[in-house]
């Protein structure tokens, strides 16, 4: 379940890159996006648990270290926006999730809609995937891919009267 044999020493010996690999999850063979916003869940779980006010708080410091962590990795790897670097999904799942019940199947709708505008890429956030640069571009296309997964979930939730 390696993802690169080169990268999976580096990641296992320094914390950034631990981190940025989503505590590992990033190094799956296949789908590390996926696998990091599935290790994504159980934090989230923990931040559930926080009133609005100090749950945003918590996710916006998340999304500023994210910025140096993503950029500080890519130059350690040489690679932008390296497939391994999932921390962008960690914080993208836990906006997706922001003032959601915490019940298993919004915890699934909100994985399952985050995954489709993460990985299909609408416009805007195709734009923002292809012309933003450094840590500041790989977190915020997932941001906006959150915020159109987030507001989708609200409209269901609304619609459905839960």
């Amino acid at each position: 379940m390696i993802f690169d044999p080169e990268i999976n020493p580096l990641v296992l010996r320094n914390p950034r890159h631990w981190l940025a690999f989503g505590l590992g999850s990033g190094l799956a063979r296949y789908a590390p996006g996926t696998w990091g916003t599935l290790v994504a869940i159980p934090p989230y779980l923990l931040l559930a648990q926080l009133p609005p006010v100090p749950y945003a708080l918590v996710v916006i410091a998340a999304f500023a270290a994210g910025v140096w962590l993503c950029d500080t990795v890519s130059r350690d790897l040489g690679v932008h926006d390296h497939g391994g670097i999932v921390w962008d999904e960690f914080v993208g799942y836990w906006i997706t999730m922001f003032l959601m019940p915490v019940r298993w199947e919004w915890l699934v709708a909100g994985f399952a809609l985050f995954r489709l505008f993460d990985i299909w890429k609408p416009w805007p956030i195709r734009w923002f995937d292809d012309n933003v640069e450094g840590g500041f571009g790989i977190m915020f296309d997932d941001v906006v891919a959150a915020v159109a997964a987030c507001g989708v979930l609200h409209a269901i939730r609304i619609g459905t009267g839960y």
